[in-house]
């Protein structure tokens, strides 16, 4: 048995990628509730649901900067400093920004408390399924790479095979 057809390819189960997707519903649910009820001028309801966007894109892009840097740790290369700084900052300033807003409006303390819960729930759901993502994704690209190396030593084996037959049928 060749070391190859050994292998087995680490899934998440569908039980956790159930779990991920549902949460992260859960969480935009939670957030789209709390946004389209928030009380307060139009120009404060835009400037919260824009926090929001920019926040969940920033989470995602973040996520993957730091599972792209660490596989590229491995291989000595990795992306430029001002990538870097353009990545964490544009993080910072989302979340930055999001919280100064919910912390400067005039609404009940309760709301603000759901609306932060429900906004630091939906960014910690979103790394979470870049996440199991990237994970399916790289598993993905790994059971392609051993079919491939099992067609290849098939292959081989296959053209050994015939290769000793016709010498045999020479002599």
């Amino acid at each position: 048995m060749s070391y190859t057809s050994s292998l087995i390819v680490q899934r998440d189960t569908r039980a956790w990628q159930l779990q991920v997707w549902v949460s992260f519903g859960i969480a935009v649910f939670l957030c789209a509730v709390g946004l389209a009820w928030l009380p307060g001028s139009q120009l404060e309801q835009a400037f919260m649901v824009m926090g929001y966007v920019f926040c969940l894109s920033a989470a995602f892009v973040l996520a993957k900067f730091v599972r792209d840097n660490e596989s590229a740790t491995r291989r000595s290369a990795g992306d430029t400093p001002l990538w870097k700084l353009v990545v964490w900052g544009g993080f910072a300033v989302a979340m930055g920004l999001t919280g100064w807003g919910l912390l400067g409006m005039e609404i009940n303390v309760t709301y603000k408390a759901f609306l932060g819960v429900s906004w630091l729930y939906l960014i910690t759901t979103a790394f979470t399924l870049a996440k199991m993502l990237r994970d399916r994704h790289e598993a993905d690209l790994a059971e392609a790479r051993l079919q491939g190396r099992r067609e290849a030593t098939a292959a081989t084996a296959a053209n050994a095979a015939g290769a000793a037959t016709s010498g045999n049928n020479a002599n």
